[in-house]
């Protein structure tokens, strides 16, 4: 898969936006040889495996410009850099406790000249501040997550939903989500057409935790 199939996906973008997407294949190819953040098979399906589910969120969610956007263990740059090209007039901050995928994340940052992008190394739980929605690609059991961004959420709603958690996450996720009466479950393909799809899910988990 190349960038152009992002295109097809996402058809309103800027000549800009455009050069951006296409310049993460390299960027990431570059940097991954020196610090290796994204495994080998899936780097040469960047933007099929990281790319595209990134923007899984984009397709149940457009932010609204001078949002908010907390992007919690976020690696190489996933979701949150893709969803920065994407919305670049809403601010997201990038979190992650491992120093060297914080260094590959800013350089990547850098070579697509992204204003809208700050990176913190550190655990989620020493961010200050409050955000529109938390962004996250599986790196924890809901509960877990739940527990780690305890009190990050904004309660004042500026979209037409509640604001809340939008985890990509694949597999079963009935036992941990046993607990969240009001979370909501989207199928990506409902979204993507591609294979790799078929068990990868979004999960919507508004602020209101409890049901």
């Amino acid at each position: 898969m190349t960038a152009e199939t992002i295109f097809e996906y996402f058809p309103n973008l800027s000549e800009n936006q455009k050069e951006q997407f296409e310049k993460l294949e390299e960027l990431y190819k570059d940097w991954n040889q020196k610090i290796n953040v994204v495994s080998r098979k899936d780097i040469d399906e960047l933007y099929l495996r990281h790319v595209l589910h990134s923007l899984g969120i984009a397709k149940f969610i457009s932010f609204k410009d001078g949002s908010k956007i907390l992007d919690v263990g976020t690696g190489g740059g996933f979701p949150g850099i893709p969803l920065a090209i994407l919305f670049p007039e809403v601010h997201f901050t990038l979190v992650d406790s491992i120093g060297k995928k914080i260094k590959v994340v800013d350089e990547v940052i850098e070579g697509l000249q992204l204003s809208n992008v700050k990176t913190i190394n550190a655990r989620v739980e020493e961010i200050p501040g409050q955000f529109d929605f938390i962004v996250s690609r599986a790196v924890a059991a809901m509960p877990t997550f739940v527990h780690w961004v305890k009190g990050k959420i904004k309660k004042e709603s500026a979209h037409s939903i509640r604001n809340g958690i939008l985890y990509l996450k694949g597999g079963d996720l009935l036992d941990e989500l046993k607990d969240y009466k009001t979370a909501e479950v989207y199928q990506l393909t409902d979204f993507f057409k591609e294979d790799f799809f078929e068990t990868k899910k979004m999960v919507y988990l508004p602020l209101k935790f409890k049901g």
